[in-house]
């Protein structure tokens, strides 16, 4: 039973294939892979934003661009995404690496295959 949404910001963008296809290892039948980016990159941008603007320098220009990526699973196949991510992406603390959540479903039409 699809009980939760597992989301992952990969900063690190060019291991989204490895992840996917470890997601696939794991039994992960399907996903949501979209482009995003922080706020700050994205302030960083505007000239008028000054504050922002005066900590370009400090950003890592290689990985502007982050890929959300979301999983409406169960319980137990999103702990083993969970895992999947943590060996692909390694210590999720490291700065600049990848953030990870998950939020309870309450309500989903459309999805017609099982875990």
């Amino acid at each position: 039973m699809f009980n939760q949404v597992l989301f992952t910001v990969l900063n690190k963008i060019e291991l989204l294939d490895k992840l996917l296809d470890e997601f696939e290892a794991v039994g992960v039948s399907g996903a949501t892979v979209i482009n995003s980016r922080g706020m700050a990159h994205a302030l960083a941008e505007h000239e008028e934003s000054h504050f922002i603007s005066s900590f370009r320098m400090f950003f890592d220009r290689s990985h502007s661009e982050s890929k959300t990526i979301f999983i409406v699973c169960s319980e137990p196949m999103a702990e083993k995404a969970k895992a999947a991510v943590r060996r692909v992406v390694g210590d999720l603390n490291a700065p600049d690496s990848a953030i990870m959540f998950s939020l309870p479903l309450l309500y989903f039409e459309g999805i017609t295959h099982n875990e």
